[in-house]
Order: C-alpha cells, then sequence, then structure tokens
C-alpha cells in the first residue's frame, strides 16, 4: 500500500510555490496538486489563495501562456485552444484575454502551410478524397472550417 503524503498548510506554500514556478499553472491543475499531497478543504483554499496574491498563480497570465505555446509549438487552432483551456476551467473573460496572442495574419499563413505540408503528403489520385482528407486534418487540429476550406478551394483553383 502507497505511502499518502500530508502535509501542512505552511508545507503547502512552500511546495505550490515551487510547483508554480517551474511553469505557468491553472488554479485547476495546482489545487489537484495539493489534494494529491494530503491537504483537503479549507487547506487547499487557503493555499491557493496565498499562491494568487503572491503572484505565483495568474490564470490571465496562463491562459496566454497556453495560447502561445499551443498556437506556436503545437500548431492548434483557436477552437482546440480555447477547449484546452475550458478544460482547465479558466474563465471565459481569461481565454478571450489569451486569444488576443495569435495574430491574424500569423494564423492565416499557419493554415495555408499546414495544407500545403499536408497536400504534398496525401496520395490519393481522387481529387474530392484528396480535399476531404486534407480539411480533416485541419479541422482535427482545431481550425475553423470556413477558413479551412477557403484555403482548399484556393489551392485547388
Amino acid at each position: 500500500m502507497a505511502k499518502q503524503l500530508i502535509y501542512t498548510v505552511k508545507e503547502g506554500k512552500a511546495r505550490g510555490a515551487k510547483y508554480c514556478s517551474l511553469q505557468e499553472r491553472s488554479q485547476q491543475q495546482v489545487r489537484d496538486k495539493l489534494y494529491e499531497w494530503g491537504l483537503y478543504g479549507d487547506e487547499v483554499e487557503e493555499v491557493i489563495a496565498w499562491l494568487i496574491s503572491e503572484d505565483f498563480i495568474n490564470e490571465e497570465r496562463f491562459a496566454q501562456s497556453y495560447v502561445r505555446g499551443h498556437f506556436n509549438l503545437k500548431k492548434w487552432g483557436r477552437i482546440k485552444i480555447k477547449q484546452g483551456l475550458e478544460q482547465k476551467k479558466i474563465s471565459d473573460y481569461c481565454i478571450k484575454k489569451g486569444m488576443k496572442e495569435i495574430d491574424e495574419e500569423d494564423y492565416q499563413n499557419t493554415i495555408v502551410n499546414l495544407l500545403e505540408k499536408k497536400w504534398r503528403t496525401i496520395k490519393d489520385p481522387n481529387l474530392y478524397v484528396k480535399k476531404q482528407k486534407a480539411v480533416r486534418y485541419l479541422l482535427q487540429k482545431g481550425f475553423e472550417a470556413d477558413l479551412v476550406w477557403a484555403e482548399v478551394n484556393k489551392l485547388t483553383e
């Protein structure tokens, strides 16, 4: 049987501060970690409140960092990024603030680049099937259908 970790509020604050200083974290991620460490109820909320007051946790900053990382590195679209933030229980206000990190021109260029790259890898001779596969790929990455179809139609003209 695994030994259960039990920490005091003071230890929770210290461990929480270290945990948050490694990378941006959402309140929910920190809350889950504190429960995992053996703190419960009011203890967890006390530690979370302290971490927020000391600026270790900042949901706006987290949302901006999440959006930048997932767009620039993973090449995710707005839909998938928004869903990821909602799963982490980020407020709508912070999500909107974070989404401003995506430059419209970069977003359009990313769609075009991903589409061209995928288009070269699809070997199907049927143009209809090739279009479907390319569109499905970009939709899966979280890009909006109207933008994807517009680019696919430009590519095949």
